[in-house]
């Protein structure tokens, strides 16, 4: 995620996650920054970052659409990502992380601790743990040495908030959020406990919970979704705007 960026990028997300953005949807830079309060340059360099991470599709004629896709989709992908990064986390901890490796870890582990120092978020806090997190999960799944799990991973990340730090903030009630957060914060301190100690099973069990609390901060985000229900679940937009047969 691009560091100057990573507040835009952030808001654009939540747009689409929330519906405001519906799937199909041209994005219109001068409309975006307007509703963001930013020029268009923010929203000029976010719009393909997001395209990657498969929030948006990009056309052949210039320009980008907000990708379709159902919560069924979602949930399966951050399954799918919790169990390749615990393998990539118990072959790490197998092979005994270098010690480079581990401090890099930790400074992940203090960038968060600073986050949750204060008690409470604010709204700057969604891009900067979204940024700790991404460097963190990266930390372990490159470190775990293998290409093949991290070709999947990259491949699995395409599909619409199944990467690691596509977080959705629940920004209208920030004290759950916190401690939402915070839970998984402690996580990562567990995560890496088990990795010095060679806790090769445990990490891997740490790994999936851990992923699991993205399909709850999702559900948070989304409390009308229903991911799971037969034909794999309404759009965002079909929900949004009252669509959904099974209303």
């Amino acid at each position: 995620m691009a560091g100057k960026n990573s507040r835009v990028i952030v808001r654009i997300r939540e747009m689409i996650l929330h519906g405001e953005l519906a799937p199909g949807e041209r994005v219109r830079e001068v409309e975006l920054a307007s509703k963001l309060g930013v020029s268009r340059t923010p929203v000029r360099e976010s719009l393909p970052i997001l395209a990657q991470e498969g929030v948006l599709t990009q056309l052949d004629t210039r320009g980008f659409v907000v990708r379709a896709f159902t919560p069924q989709e979602i949930m399966d992908a951050i399954d799918v990502r919790g169990v390749l990064e615990g393998l990539a986390a118990r072959m790490l901890a197998e092979q005994g992380p270098p010690r480079r490796l581990i401090q890099e870890l930790h400074e992940c582990l203090r960038d968060g601790d600073e986050i949750f120092a204060k008690r409470h978020l604010v709204e700057t806090d969604e891009a900067r743990y979204g940024e700790m997190n991404k460097q963190f999960h990266d930390l372990i799944v490159q470190g775990a040495g293998s290409k093949v799990i991290a070709e999947a991973i990259e491949r699995n990340a395409r599909i619409p908030f199944a990467a690691a730090h596509a977080i959705a903030f629940d920004t209208v009630n920030l004290l759950r959020m916190y401690d939402f957060l915070r839970r998984a914060h402690n996580q990562h301190h567990s995560i890496v406990q088990a990795l010095e100690n060679g806790e090769g099973a445990r990490v891997s069990a740490l790994m999936y919970e851990h992923a699991y609390g993205t399909k709850v901060s999702i559900n948070m985000s989304r409390p009308t979704w229903r991911p799971g229900t037969e034909g794999g679940g309404s759009s965002p937009n079909e929900k949004a705007n009252g669509n959904n047969p099974q209303d």
